[in-house]
């Protein structure tokens, strides 16, 4: 199963404009053949949405380990007046520089609930990345993968939607429990829930306090945790989340 945008841009675009609630329910099947769903769901119609697509993710750097990863893209949003602007910034992955970016818009149209971030902010994300001059290699989110009570955070879903292999890089906990791990920089340590490993808690600074880093889509978790620490030069935070909340709160003082 190929991890490129093409061909699951397409999906990416139609789910993006998919509008509207039907007495239905959402507008996938219950098997999770489909990938496409509407957005502006009820919470319940919204979980049975993340419950039927977590099947769909893949826990593996497809393409194997020794896959080059030349692209990294930052995505992040800010809200504002009643709109959510997403912020996608990719960087050449061995020296960070910026390479290109977008941003888009979209009114908010589904109401604050933990677990369910990408139904407020996936369509934004998504008409972000489509405006993207070039195609990124892995995407970084600041937000959960599967280390999410039903293993489907906004990386994996979006990862899932656009083909993109994807990490979830966060700040805080959602789910499990965790030792936190030794005092140096790039020390981790594995966050359990209900028996399983779902992520790890990532020492990015020396005695700073950990990342939240989980798989999205097409990585396993050590790839997840070198890319990320790769991706951490000064700061806790990686440049690309970084970059990408900059370019969201420039482009919400624009305004």
């Amino acid at each position: 199963m190929s991890c490129r945008l093409h061909g699951r841009m397409r999906l990416a675009k139609q789910a993006m404009l998919r509008k509207g609630h039907t007495d239905g329910g959402p507008d996938f099947e219950a098997t999770g053949v489909s990938l496409e769903h509407r957005w502006d769901l009820t919470p319940a119609d919204a979980v049975r949405v993340q419950r039927c697509l977590a099947a769909k993710i893949i826990r593996r750097s497809v393409g194997g380990n020794n896959r080059k990863i030349r692209t990294v893209a930052g995505v992040d949003c800010s809200y504002h007046k009643g709109h959510v602007r997403a912020a996608v910034v990719v960087l050449r992955y061995k020296d960070l520089k910026t390479l290109a970016e977008a941003v888009a818009q979209e009114p908010v149209s589904f109401p604050y609930r933990s677990g369910l971030l990408a139904f407020r902010e996936g369509p934004a994300i998504l008409k972000a990345i489509s405006r993207l001059p070039l195609q990124p290699d892995l995407m970084v989110f600041d937000g959960h993968g599967i280390a999410h009570p039903r293993r489907f955070g906004i990386a994996c879903h979006i990862g899932l939607l656009t083909g993109i292999a994807s990490i979830g890089c966060a700040k805080t906990r959602l789910v499990g429990e965790f030792e936190p791990p030794a005092p140096s920089r790039g020390s981790c340590s594995p966050v359990t829930d209900r028996g399983e490993i779902v992520g790890m808690a990532l020492r990015t600074r020396t005695d700073v306090a950990p990342v939240f880093v989980s798989i999205g889509h097409c990585i396993d978790l050590a790839g997840c945790t070198r890319h990320v620490l790769h991706c951490c030069r000064k700061y806790r935070l990686p440049e690309t989340t970084r970059r990408a909340d900059r370019l969201a709160a420039l482009s919400t003082e624009a305004e």
